[in-house]
C-alpha cells in the first residue's frame, strides 16, 4: 500500500485540528506539486571545485564524521525539520528517523506547535525509539514566543521528545501568505534572547527558505543562540506551498509574485561565515545532491540540511529514501576525494571553488 493509500484510509479523528489539517496539506502538495522558487536560484550550480588530479590522499581516507553542537554524527547531513501532527506525517518521520539511524544523521521533527495543542498526536513526532543514539531537533515556530509558549512549554518539548535542541523558524512571508497567519513579529529577538538564556539546551534559528541576512545572523549569535540555519531561497518555497491552498484567485495571484523572494543560499551562506566567521552555521535551501552539499561545506557551512528531496524520497518508501540518502553521502564522499579533502574540515580549508564570473573561493 502506498504512502497516499494508507494515510486515506486512516480514519483518525484525533488529527482533525485545523493545525492538523494544514500540515496534512502542506505535506501533500510538496509531495505532488512544483512548489519549488521560481526566478531565483540557490546559487550552487554558480560554483565549481577546482579538480584536483592528484589528490594525494587515498579514496579510503575520506571520513565523513564530523560533529553538531557538540555531538558525533557520522556525516554533516542534517535531515531538515519538515513535518508531524497528522497519520501521513508519522509514516514520514519514521521512515526518516530510520535512515537517520543507520547513517548516523542529525534529524530535525517538524513545527512541534500542534504537540502543544493536541498531546495525542505526540506519535507522530516520537522517533527517540527508532534514532536512538543520533541528534534530534524540536521545531517551533519562533513566532509563538510571542503568542503565549514560554521557555517551560519549550522544555516540555524538549522532554517529551527526547530531544537534544530547539529550532526555532521564522517564516514572516509564510504566516502573511496563510489565513489567519501569526504576524506578530514585534519584540520577538529579545524573547529569543530570554529562551536561549533559561532553556537550559541549545536554540538554534533557522528560516524556512527565503534566507537570512548577514546582520540578523550576528544579532542572534549576540543573543546567544548555538547555531544559524541561514536556509536561503532556492529550493522549496513557502510562497509556492501556500499559493496552491489558495481558493481566492486575487490571494493566489499575491502568493505567486514571490516566488522569486529571498535571498539565495550561497549568498546568504557567504556573507553569513564573514560576519560569525567562529560561530555554528547550517546552509538549506536548494541543496539537491552530495556535491552541493561538498559546496556548502566548501562556502562555509559546519551541516548541511535537505528537506524537500528526503521528503518526496520517504513518500515513495524506505528504500528509496535509503538509496537517496545513501547516494547523497556517496557523492560527497567522492567530491572530497577528488579536491583532496580527507576530511570535512579539509573542505573550508584546502578545497578551491571557481564562481561562473571568474573569482576564486
Amino acid at each position: 500500500m502506498s504512502l497516499n493509500e494508507t494515510v486515506n484510509a486512516s480514519t483518525d479523528t484525533k488529527t482533525g485540528s485545523r493545525t492538523a489539517s494544514r500540515k496534512d496539506e502542506h505535506l501533500r502538495i510538496n509531495i505532488d506539486e512544483d512548489v519549488a522558487a521560481k526566478g531565483i536560484e540557490s546559487g550552487f550550480d554558480d560554483w565549481r571545485f577546482v579538480h584536483r588530479a592528484l589528490p594525494e590522499i587515498d579514496l579510503d581516507d575520506v571520513e565523513l564524521r564530523t560533529h553538531l553542537l557538540g555531538r558525533h554524527v557520522d556525516a554533516p547531513l542534517l535531515i531538515s525539520c519538515m513535518t508531524g501532527g497528522t497519520e501521513q506525517a508519522r509514516i514520514i518521520n519514521e521512515r526518516l528517523a530510520r535512515v537517520a539511524q543507520a547513517h548516523g544523521l542529525a534529524m530535525g521533527l517538524g513545527s512541534c506547535r500542534v504537540l502543544l495543542e493536541q498531546p495525542e498526536v505526540l506519535p507522530t513526532f516520537d522517533v527517540r525509539p527508532l534514532a536512538p543514539d543520533v541528534p534530534l531537533l524540536a521545531n517551533l515556530g519562533a513566532v509563538q514566543l510571542n503568542l503565549g509558549v514560554g521557555t517551560e512549554e519549550c522544555r516540555h518539548l524538549l522532554r517529551t521528545l527526547g530531544a537534544d535542541a530547539l529550532v526555532l523558524h521564522l517564516n514572516p512571508l509564510q504566516e502573511a501568505l496563510q489565513v489567519s497567519g501569526n504576524t506578530a513579529f514585534s519584540g520577538l529577538l529579545a524573547r529569543i534572547a530570554a529562551l536561549c538564556e533559561n532553556l537550559g539546551a541549545p536554540v538554534i534559528v533557522k528560516e524556512v527558505g527565503w534566507g537570512i541576512a548577514d546582520d540578523l545572523v550576528v544579532r542572534l549569535f549576540d543573543a546567544g543562540v548555538a547555531a544559524v540555519d541561514v536556509a536561503g531561497a532556492g529550493g522549496t518555497s513557502w510562497s509556492e506551498v501556500e499559493r496552491h491552498r489558495m481558493t481566492d484567485p486575487v490571494r493566489a495571484r499575491v502568493a505567486a509574485s514571490f516566488a522569486g523572494w529571498g535571498i539565495p543560499t550561497t549568498e546568504a551562506l557567504i556573507r553569513a561565515r564573514s560576519a560569525a566567521p567562529g560561530d555554528v552555521l547550517i546552509a538549506s535551501g536548494g541543496v539537491r545532491d552530495g556535491i552541493d552539499v561538498a559546496k556548502a561545506l566548501t562556502l562555509g557551512a559546519d551541516s548541511v540540511g535537505i528537506a524537500g528531496p528526503l521528503v518526496r524520497a520517504a513518500a515513495a518508501g524506505d528504500d528509496t529514501l535509503e538509496e537517496t540518502v545513501a547516494g547523497i553521502l556517496e557523492e560527497l564522499r567522492l567530491a572530497m576525494f577528488c579536491v583532496g579533502a580527507s576530511r570535512v574540515r579539509d573542505l573550508h580549508r584546502d578545497a578551491r571553488l571557481i564562481h561562473c564570473d571568474g573569482r576564486a573561493l
